[in-house]
């Protein structure tokens, strides 16, 4: 497997983690947004997932879906909710109740409000947590390669079995470079998106 290939596969694996996180967490936002009880035993699930040190996580999940990159993209997902979810949360629950009030005097239904007005307004925060949960995929897919999985992590594991520095780098060198992109334009994307609102 080439370099290039060991790149691609490593965002895939993180990226189809945060993106489910993402459409789940937009999803349950919205919910216990509304629904009081849902929003403290949400919040209580993802505290204690958070807590659950990686390679015991790879652990239980690799008994459902075994060795493989689905168990890797199955723990970004868990791990994600956390920052995801919080932040959704918070920037929906920071929109004015008056603004809400006065999108029912129009008409708007719970939808229309959720989709036109708090997601609009919550999207910096959203982002925030996107970028979090991005930056802690991408160091978690590298140890994936413990339990089979591809990615650099594959690289690095190669280079310190066979004590070969070149090949570790090659894979460490760029989850950092991938790391620091992320944060990178997320950050001028968060950043836009302040701007642009205000």
């Amino acid at each position: 497997m080439t370099l290039l290939n060991s790149i691609l596969e490593h965002i895939q694996i993180s990226f189809l983690g945060v993106l489910m996180a993402l459409v789940t967490g937009v999803v349950l936002a919205a919910l216990m947004n509304r629904q009081k009880l849902l929003k403290q035993v949400v919040f209580i699930v993802i505290d204690v997932i958070q807590t659950v040190p990686t390679l015991a996580m790879f652990t239980f999940v690799m008994l459902v879906f075994g060795l493989n990159n689905t168990t890797v993209i199955v723990s970004v997902f868990l791990y994600s909710l956390f920052p995801i979810i919080r932040n959704t949360y918070t920037g929906i629950a920071s929109v004015s109740p008056s603004v809400i009030r006065a999108a029912r005097g129009i008409g708007m239904t719970d939808f229309q409000i959720y989709t036109k007005i708090e997601l609009p307004i919550a999207l910096p925060v959203i982002i925030t947590g996107v970028k979090l949960a991005l930056v802690s995929a991408l160091s978690i897919t590298t140890t994936g390669v413990l339990i089979g999985a591809g990615g650099l992590g594959m690289l690095v594991w190669r280079g310190i079995q066979t004590r070969n520095t070149t090949m570790m780098l090659s894979g460490a060198v760029p989850v950092s470079v991938l790391a620091i992109l992320t944060d990178w334009v997320l950050s001028r994307v968060e950043k836009w998106l302040v701007t642009y609102r205000s």
